[in-house]
This record gives structure tokens, C-alpha cells and sequence, in this order.
């Protein structure tokens, strides 16, 4: 058996995400030292508070550069990874990085060449492959039970709570679209189901009648072709009204193989709640303020469910599952920087497609995909 290995966390960003992993990171016996950073010292502090974590500053250079940091968490807004990421590269820490691996192609290329570069062992946050209905599927396409799977087709639906509070955040708007912000979380599912088949070309469309005021599309639906010749529909709406039921993610997938076919509903519409109590929004940021609802697809959460105070669920299997990865070098399954990178880069040749209105071909060039959709 591999040494055990005590950690020292620094967790930059103490937001919804930040907390949960943060928490976690309190009762899981290898963290011997917990530092946080946030530029909001209210929030920041409060979570410091908590759970009486050992360090906290506004300064992310500050915290990484402590000598008791051994391994990162970068929860930032979406726009903000890269400066934290690559000083965790340079001062040698394992990385926790939550999706996408940056919103600009090319700092996204610049990221993950430093981590293999530097040999860092470096995740990126895909909470669905903690999924006990998608580890049971990777295992059956794993041996064989469909045989050579030659069709994919993957749908999600999301309420347009998460892309109205991710836009309002920045007027650098131009990359936080469907694909980029939500739809990773199912082209990534659906390529880790597929693994081993390489997308060559993609070829997609948008909508944004609703969300076009934002600065945002509501809808991209797309097919890739594989170098197999397997094709692959990829699709997602981040438009459905406020007060949809789902929390945030619906997600349907069906997988055709030469000697069977997997059909996965993730909808969680076989669990509804409908109350005349009004209802919070399952994601709701600061500075959001979500509508009331009524009906709810409980489960829907991607992160879990909340019960006696504790979240259970996928993100505390995910956020324990790394550090038993850091504390005792546990296989698990978890996206790498190579997987992050490649899904930022297919979700932006969708977007490229669809603003071309001609197919893509893959894998695009960084600086050309920045060049085009800004």
C-alpha cells in the first residue's frame, strides 16, 4: 500500500462550490491544513469561520505560495481560472480545477501544455462521473455488452437560472454559452462513454431569441462525426423558463451499439415534489435572485441533496474520491486537464460551427476559435 500522504488544501474561491468541497475537505482525516482565498472577505471569512480553516487572505498568491500548500482547488468564477492555475503549476501543487478549464482557448491550450509539461497531477470538476447510473454504464460499454457503439444521441434541458446568473457576473460574455458553461458536463459524459472514438468534425446551430439580451444563445444543437464513422448528436437548452422544475440539469442519452442499446433517463422527473410553500432556486449565487417555484424535479441538483445539514450525493463522492486520490494514490475516475481541454475546445467548435454555419473541422486551432467568436 502507498504512504499516506497529509494534505495542505488551498481552496481559491469560498463560493457555492468552494464551500462544498471546503467542508468536505474539514472532515476528511488526510487534510491536515486548510487555506482559503476569496476577493470578498465577507464570504471568504464566513466559510473560514466554519470550518475553522487555518488561513485566509484575498491574495491567491499569498495562500500559494504557503509552504503547507501541497494541492489546489480553483473555484473561481469561470473567467478567472487561469492566473491561480498556473501559479499552482509552478509551485508543483496537485490541482482540483472545476470546469471549464478556462473560458479562452488558448490560456486553456497554455494550461494544460504546463501540467503535463510539469507532470502535475491535475483533475478537472465533472461531478456526473460520480454518478452510480454512469459508472454502472461506463462498466457495461467497458465490457462489451453492446458491442461497437456506432450512435450517440445526447439531449440536456436547463431552466435559464445558471446562464442568467453566470452573465450577469462579467460583460466577458462572448464564450459563456450553452456549451461552454453547461453542456461540457453531457459532451463530457457522452465522449467518456465513447472513449477511445476522436471527434474529426462537428457541425452545429443556435438560437438565442431569449437569451440574446444577455449576451448569451439559449440553444446549440450539434452532430459530430467520429474517426470511426460513429456520429454523435450532441444538444442543449439553457432557455427553459425560471421556474422549470429541474434545479438545473435534465439529461437524456441513448447509445446505440452493433448488439444493443443503452437508454439513460436523467431527467428526474420520476421524483416531483408540488407545494404551495414557495420554493428556492437549486442554484442561486450571489446576487441572483430566482423566482418562486412551486413544483420541483427533486434530485435534480447536480451537486446532491442536502440532509441533516450535509450534502450527499455525486460532488461528495467526486471532492472525497480526490483527496483519497492525493492522501493515498487511489485510481479514480475523474476528468484530467487533457479531457478539460479537449471538451473546451469541442464546445467551442460547436459554437464556431453554428456562427459559420458550416461544419468544423477537429481538433480546431485555439488562437483561430478566440480569433472567430470574440
Amino acid at each position: 500500500m502507498q504512504k499516506r500522504k497529509e494534505i495542505g488544501l488551498a481552496i481559491i474561491g469560498c463560493g457555492t462550490i468552494g464551500r462544498i468541497r471546503a467542508e468536505l475537505a474539514r472532515a476528511y482525516p488526510g487534510v491536515g491544513w486548510i487555506g482559503l482565498c476569496d476577493l470578498k472577505s465577507d464570504i471568504g471569512q464566513k466559510l473560514a469561520d466554519d470550518i475553522e480553516a487555518d488561513f485566509f487572505t484575498n491574495d491567491y498568491r499569498e495562500l500559494l505560495k504557503r509552504p503547507e500548500v501541497t494541492a489546489t482547488i480553483v473555484a473561481t468564477d469561470e473567467n478567472f481560472h487561469f492566473d491561480p492555475t498556473m501559479l499552482a503549476v509552478e509551485m508543483g501543487h496537485s490541482l482540483f480545477i472545476e470546469k471549464p478549464l478556462a473560458t479562452d482557448a488558448r490560456q486553456s491550450a497554455e494550461i494544460n501544455k504546463a501540467i503535463s509539461d510539469a507532470g502535475i497531477d491535475a483533475v478537472v470538476g465533472y461531478t456526473n462521473r460520480f454518478r452510480r447510473r454512469f459508472l454502472a454504464v461506463k462498466e457495461r460499454l467497458i465490457t462489451g455488452q453492446i458491442g461497437d457503439v456506432h450512435t450517440v444521441v445526447t439531449r440536456a434541458f436547463m431552466n435559464k437560472m445558471v446562464p442568467i446568473a453566470t452573465v450577469q457576473r462579467t460583460q466577458e460574455r462572448a464564450t459563456l454559452t450553452p456549451m461552454v458553461v453547461s453542456g461540457t458536463h453531457s459532451l463530457d459524459m457522452s465522449l467518456w462513454l465513447m472513449e477511445g472514438k476522436n471527434p474529426v468534425s462537428v457541425y452545429a446551430q443556435s438560437t438565442d431569441k431569449v437569451l440574446g439580451e444577455w449576451g448569451t444563445k439559449d440553444s446549440t444543437l450539434g452532430i459530430f462525426t467520429m474517426d470511426d464513422g460513429t456520429v454523435f448528436s450532441m444538444n442543449i437548452s439553457w432557455g427553459l423558463p425560471e421556474v422549470w422544475p429541474g434545479a438545473v440539469y435534465g439529461i437524456e442519452i441513448g447509445i446505440v451499439g452493433s448488439e444493443g442499446v443503452i437508454d439513460i433517463e436523467d431527467t428526474h422527473r420520476d421524483l416531483v415534489m408540488a407545494t404551495n410553500v414557495a420554493q428556492g432556486a437549486g442554484y442561486a449565487p450571489e446576487g441572483y435572485t430566482a423566482p418562486a417555484r412551486h413544483v420541483e424535479f427533486l434530485t435534480s441538483y447536480p451537486p446532491g441533496d442536502l440532509h441533516d445539514g450535509q450534502l450527499w450525493g455525486p460532488m461528495r463522492e467526486e471532492t472525497n474520491a480526490w483527496y483519497q486520490r492525493l492522501y493515498t494514490g487511489a485510481s479514480t475516475p475523474h476528468a484530467t486537464a487533457a479531457d478539460g481541454h479537449k471538451n473546451l475546445l469541442m464546445t467551442m467548435a460547436m459554437d464556431l460551427s453554428a456562427q459559420r454555419g458550416q461544419p468544423v473541422a477537429l481538433p480546431p486551432d485555439p488562437g483561430e476559435l478566440m480569433d472567430e467568436l470574440r
